[in-house]
This record gives C-alpha cells, structure tokens and sequence, in this order.
C-alpha cells in the first residue's frame, strides 16, 4: 500500500537480470585478455559457419605435384597454399578452417551434454538431499577420481574409436564437475532468507528447483562452460593425435598432429600449425572464462 501511495514499485526480475548483464557487460569489457579472448572466439565462430567460403580449397582435395609445399613466407612456397600442403597435397590452411567447424562442434555438443545432465544431477542432489545425495555424488566421487584422460581412453576402448564415441567420453569426463558446482550452488542457494520465504508461502517443490533457486546458480555454470569448452576440444585433440578420436581423412586437429607427425624434420609446418591453432582456441576460451569468472564474482569486481 505504501508503495503505491509513494508511486513506487519494486524491480521485476526482467530488470534486474538487464541490470546485471549490462553490469557484467561492462566488467568484461575493462578487462583486456577477456576482451581479447572473446575477439578470437568471435573470428572462430564466423570461421567455422562460413567454412566453405573462406577456406581456398576443400579439405580432402588432393594437389599431387606439390606435396609438402611450404608456407608462403618460406622459400618455395605460393599464395596458392598460403600454409602449405601435407603429405598428400591437401591445403592446410583449409584443413584448419574445416578444422575449426568440427572442433567447435565438438565442444558444443561435449560442453551441452555434461551441462545438462551434471546440472540436473547436481540440481537433484543438492535440493533433495539424503539418498539421491549420497548416490549422485559417491558416483560422481569415482568418476573424478581416475584422471580425465585415462578415463577417456577407457571408455572409447568400450566404445570403439570414433568422433561420436570420443565426444561421448570427453562428456562423461566432464560431467561430474557440473554435477557438484550444481550441487554447491544449490546447497548456498537453499538455505537463503528468499528460498525459505518461498517454501513457507507454499511453493512447490518443482517451482523451488526451477524458478527460484535454478536461476540464481546460472553464474559459476557460465563460467565453467567456458573452460570446459576449451578443455573438451583439448581432450578431443588428445583423443584423435592417440587414434581414438576423429579418423583420416576427417579435417579435426588432433588427427591432422598423428597423421603428420613422421614429417616433424622435413615439413614441420604440417605439425606446428595445428597445434598452434589448437593452442589459440583453448588459450581464448581460458581468457574469456578468466573474464566471465572476474565480472560474475562479487568477491573479485573492484
């Protein structure tokens, strides 16, 4: 009643979530590696969707008179191929445009598949508590208790080499860190003034876990996305240089490391310009989740 008699309202949550992503907005933006690492996922992502455009060649087409052509700035080497060709006479440069579609892809759909079932895991376990708790988190306990990648390898050595196989694997790798950041989130989340408000006013359970605490442990997802991101498409580089990942000829960057790793000495381009491109994509994720953690965290803005 007072507020109306003052011509006063409170916010609508639609305001203060605008409030906040302008907030973060401008916290990001202060901060130069954030906005640095964000530039280079920007140019990746228009890379990989406009792939067959911007790439001079296909990444399975085969130029025989000039295999193992050097870059353009070494001797011997053309605008034609401005990274130069493989053992076969590919383009690398295209191969690495292609490259970035599928690798992106990967962690997409990794980064969604351990979001969705770790958060729903995690959201159960935290808000029910007793036996589903001590359940989802004992298993969760034993899946990070193996090291990632040797989990990975296990679980495509059941499966079967393959992308689809190794995306799966680097999924259930990570799904146990979204499983218990959930958890703690909601566990912080529960015991606050506005949750217990709710639950005294009548609010069902399902509203509880939904409406009024899921949104407010969106944050630190956010964050963990974004180098899970990164990480997914390490480990499935890791998984393809091994054999296990993406198979020859699949333009992914791991495979192009194993299937050009005997020409180290005699074109080293074929190796190194892969793996840079593995290091700046994960290298930008990293910045840009540094950035997204610094904005979101009250405990770190200044």
């Amino acid at each position: 009643m007072a507020a109306l008699e003052t011509g006063t309202t409170k916010p609508s949550s639609r305001a203060r979530r605008e409030s906040l992503t302008a907030e973060t907005w401008r916290s990001l933006r202060r901060n130069r590696g954030a906005m640095s690492g964000l530039a280079i996922v920007v140019l990746l992502l228009l890379t990989a969707v406009f792939a067959d455009i911007v790439a001079p060649h296909g990444p399975a087409e085969q130029f025989r008179d000039h295999l193992l052509q050097p870059p353009v700035w070494s001797e011997g080497g053309a605008w034609r191929f401005p990274f130069g060709t493989d053992d076969l006479g590919r383009c690398v440069l295209s191969r690495l445009i292609h490259g970035s579609r599928l690798s992106l892809l990967i962690g997409f759909l990794v980064v969604s598949f351990s979001l969705t079932c770790g958060g729903l895991l995690g959201l159960v376990a935290g808000f029910f508590g007793g036996t589903a708790d001590l359940l989802i988190m004992r298993a969760m306990d034993i899946l990070l208790a193996l090291p990632s990648l040797l989990l990975a390898l296990v679980i495509v050595a059941i499966l079967g080499p393959g992308l689809t196989n190794a995306m799966i694997a680097v999924a259930v790798v990570f799904l146990p860190h979204f499983a218990r950041l959930m958890r703690a989130s909601v566990l912080s989340e529960a015991a606050r003034d506005y949750v217990v408000a709710s639950r005294v006013a009548g609010a069902s359970r399902w509203r509880l876990m939904t409406d009024t605490i899921l949104p407010n442990c969106v944050a630190p997802l956010i964050v963990q996305t974004t180098l899970s991101f990164s990480a997914a498409i390490l480990d499935a580089a890791a998984l393809g240089f091994l054999g296990l990942g993406a198979q020859p000829p699949t333009p992914e960057w791991g495979t192009m490391l194993a299937s050009a790793l005997s020409f180290l000495q005699a074109a080293p381009w074929v190796v190194t310009l892969p793996g840079c491109a593995i290091l700046i994509t994960v290298l930008a994720f990293n910045l840009l989740g540094d950035g997204l953690r610094d904005a979101l965290d009250p405990k770190l803005k200044r």
